[in-house]
Formats: structure tokens, sequence, C-alpha cells
């Protein structure tokens, strides 16, 4: 069953997730995989035959949680603020920024199944966030004309190459005048510098996706260093 032979990915959604509250912004909740639902049990590589890129968007990473926590609990970072959640995935970050007052919040996800979580999960916490496509990173302008006053971004870091090229950019837009607000439950590929720590949790999370049920998630702001 390759994507585009899955005509509504909302259904696909709904069938392979459960409605869950997040357990560390109650909060919200999400569609989630969970012990119950197929899409927990599938491996990478048999999401890979079905044509279906991995479900990132199907758990509530800690760094997201991390972040949204921080967010709903100092709702001054975005209110009254252009909001931009960096490779959102379930939307988690974006739909905290929303409950918190933000005047827009974009969510951007080059998965298409996670843009289509992203307007469920939206629509079920009551909240309004544009999901949007596309590759952000290296773009020197603002995209389609829209400037943001803060980005958030919650677990970029897991992936050397990745991580570089992502915090190359997320540099650029802070030293021109953009507030970067980030989560990270220590991944190995984090800057060593420029960060300003801004709270710390324990996040709880399943030894499914990561090494330890509890994961020590920072919060931290981009600064010039």
């Amino acid at each position: 069953m390759a994507d585009q032979a899955i005509a509504d990915k909302a259904d696909f959604i709904r069938a392979h997730t459960a409605w869950l509250a997040v357990p560390h912004t109650p909060e919200i909740s999400l569609h989630l995989a969970d012990e119950i639902t197929e899409i927990w049990h599938k491996t990478e590589d048999d999401l890979e035959k079905l044509g279906l890129p991995p479900p990132f968007w199907a758990f509530a990473w800690a760094g997201g949680q991390g972040l949204a926590r921080y967010i709903l609990d100092h709702p001054e970072t975005v209110r009254g603020k252009r909001v931009l959640d960096l490779a959102s995935g379930s939307g988690l970050v974006a739909i905290a920024a929303a409950k918190a007052g933000a005047a827009s919040v974009d969510a951007n996800d080059i998965d298409a199944f996670a843009l289509a979580a992203i307007a469920l999960n939206a629509a079920g916490n009551g909240v309004c966030v544009e999901p949007r496509a596309g590759d952000l990173i290296g773009q020197n302008g603002d995209w389609q004309n829209n400037n943001w006053d803060v980005i958030l971004a919650g677990d970029i870091a897991y992936e050397r190459d990745m991580a570089a090229r992502v915090f190359d950019w997320l540099y650029a837009r802070m030293r021109s005048g953009t507030d970067v607000v980030i989560g990270d439950p220590g991944r190995a590929f984090l800057p060593k510098t420029g960060l300003v720590e801004l709270a710390e949790y324990r996040v709880s999370t399943t030894r499914a996706i990561e090494d330890a049920e509890i994961k020590r998630t920072k919060v931290f702001r981009l600064h010039h260093g």
C-alpha cells in the first residue's frame, strides 16, 4: 500500500492510532501509536515495504514534550506572536503555541502523513494551526512571505548531518532577529555553544522508541555566542 494509494491519510491515521493525552502535557491529546495499535509493532522495514515513511508523527517525542510544557507554562514566549514549529511531527508544540495565545502558528514538516496528523490533532484540540509542507532549511527569505517572530523546534539533534544543517539555519534566523527556542532530551548532536538553558523536565516516554522510560529534557534559547 504505497503513499499515493492512500486516498485519505486522515482515515489511515485514525485507524492506526489512539486518541491519547500526552504524558507531560495532559492538556493536549494526540493521535498516537500505542501498544494496542498496529503501527506500534511495525518496524521501519515493514513500513518501507508498504511505501510509508517512518511514522515520527505518531509519537510524542521527549524533546517536543518538554518544549510544549515550557510554552504552556510560559505563554509570554509566544503570546501575540507569529510562530513556526519546525519539523512539527504530530503538531504537539504547534498546538501548545496556539493554546498559549500565539497570533498565528505554522507547523512545518516534509512528511505528508505528519501534515495530515497535525491537522487532525489541531482540530481535536480546538485550535487553529496551519500545516505547511516543504523543506525550509537553507532558504534565505521568509517562507511564502511569512515573517516569524518565534521558531520552535523539538528533538532535532538526533542525526549528525541533519542537526548541522538545521542549526546553521536556526542560528541564521536568530541573528536576523527571530527568537528560537528548542527542546532536547540529550541527543548526541546538540550544539555545545550558543544555547541558554531555560528549563529542565523529567519526561515520561517508552523504551519502544527511547533508551529510558524517563528522559531528562531541557529547553534552550539560541543566543549570540
